[in-house]
């Protein structure tokens, strides 16, 4: 879903600015698949926007649900790349794991996504939409998305301009209006976007994927950390804290025998 493309439609058209207001709901709060469904606007600039900016341009391939409630959706980009987005329930609480990118580099052996390798960064439309499915499917159970995490496929700071507008864009009060405090990204501890996002005035979290206490244990399960190993990760950590004073989250996943 590309927005830009949307309100360029809009302007390119003369048309007010309360249309504007009413194609924004349409996608944000009304969570249409398709503008037809978009009844506020008339059917002249329905069939504009179908035509330069569609309101769904992922094809979701594959849709799994587990006992507990949690779902995962797999989508195809419009050029082939794979993404997945899994979205969990805890009582009434729904948080959603996007993609930031198809694929990923750093190709840590836990995770299935490493052994694909690289494909591309996804744009912030593709990771939006992503979104935009999560609120649709928590609505069939009358819930709201309460919490967002960029934990899905890709390293998140490797993309961070389009994570950011896309947080931009989920903040966004006159849009889907969440809370900057209840959206996180997530990095395996590439250094230079933690730095990158210390300029950041908004107030998303971020959280480290670190696996492992010592940089042998660590380099064994995430070939990153030879690049950056921990000492370097923790002073760019404390850069991080002492510019914006926001609370740092550790990610720490439990693997038999192994880092336990």
């Amino acid at each position: 879903m590309d927005l830009d493309a949307a309100n360029a439609v809009l302007l390119e058209r003369g048309a007010p600015a309360y249309r504007v207001a009413q194609m924004r709901q349409a996608i944000t709060r009304d969570l249409i698949t398709s503008w037809d469904e978009a009844l506020t606007l008339p059917k002249d600039l329905r069939v504009a926007l179908s035509e330069a900016a569609p309101a769904s341009e992922m094809t979701i391939e594959d849709v799994q649900r587990a006992k507990d409630g949690t779902v995962k959706a797999r989508f195809a980009t419009v050029d082939g790349f794979p993404a997945e987005a899994v979205l969990m329930r805890s009582k009434d609480r729904h948080t959603v794991c996007l993609s930031s990118q198809s694929g990923c580099a750093l190709a840590c052996t836990f995770c299935a996504t490493g052994t694909m390798g690289f494909g591309r960064s996804l744009t912030k439309g593709e990771i939006f939409e992503q979104l935009l499915w999560a609120a649709r499917t928590a609505r069939e159970s009358n819930a709201k998305i309460r919490n967002v995490v960029m934990t899905g496929m890709g390293e998140s700071l490797q993309n961070l301009d389009a994570v950011l507008d896309f947080c931009h864009m989920t903040n966004d009060p006159d849009g889907f209006g969440l809370g900057a405090r209840s959206i996180a990204i997530s990095t395996a501890g590439w250094i230079p976007g933690i730095d990158a996002l210390i300029k950041e005035p908004m107030q998303v979290k971020l959280a480290i994927s670190l696996h492992a206490p010592d940089d042998a244990l660590r380099s064994e399960l995430m070939p990153i950390n030879r690049r950056y190993p921990i000492k370097d990760l923790m002073a760019a950590l404390k850069r991080y804290r002492q510019a914006t004073k926001r609370r740092i989250y550790v990610e720490y996943l439990l693997l038999n025998e192994v880092n336990d």
